[in-house]
C-alpha cells in the first residue's frame, strides 16, 4: 500500500452479544485513514530549563480528561524524544518502558538526540 492509497476493510462488530454467530454480528466497511490519535503536551515555562538547557513539557488535560485529537500524519514533523523528570522518589522495579508516559508528570524534550532535534527544539 502506498501513502496515496486508501485502505478499505470489512469487519464484524458484536452488535448483539446475546445472539450466537452471524445473528449477533453486523458487518461494515471501514476506511483506514492516514491519521494519528495524539495526546498533547504543554510546555512548562517560556524558555528551556536553565540547568538542563531543554524544554520541559507535561501531558495536557482539559479539566480531568486528557487533551486528545486526531491529526493527519502529514502534520507530524518528526519524532520527539522525551526524558522523564524523575524527582526524588524511587522508581518502581516493575516499571516498563511503555509505562513511562503515564508514570511521570513532566518530561524534558531531548534536543540532544540527534542534530535534527538540536536544530528544532531550541
Amino acid at each position: 500500500m502506498t501513502r496515496t492509497q486508501t485502505r478499505y476493510d470489512c469487519v464484524f462488530t458484536n452488535a448483539r452479544p446475546e445472539l450466537e454467530g452471524m445473528r449477533g454480528l453486523e458487518v461494515y466497511m471501514w476506511v483506514l485513514y492516514e491519521c494519528a490519535v495524539v495526546h498533547w503536551f504543554d510546555a512548562i515555562g517560556e524558555a528551556p530549563d536553565e540547568d538542563m538547557g531543554m524544554w520541559i513539557v507535561q501531558p495536557s488535560f482539559d479539566g480531568r480528561s486528557p487533551n486528545i485529537s486526531v491529526i493527519h500524519i502529514n502534520a507530524i514533523y518528526r519524532a520527539a524524544h522525551l526524558l522523564p523528570i524523575y524527582g526524588t522518589d524511587y522508581i518502581p522495579c516493575n516499571i516498563n518502558f511503555y509505562h513511562s508516559l503515564d508514570a511521570f508528570r513532566a518530561f524534558y524534550v531531548n534536543k540532544f538526540t540527534d542534530h535534527h532535534a538540536f536544530e528544532i527544539a531550541f
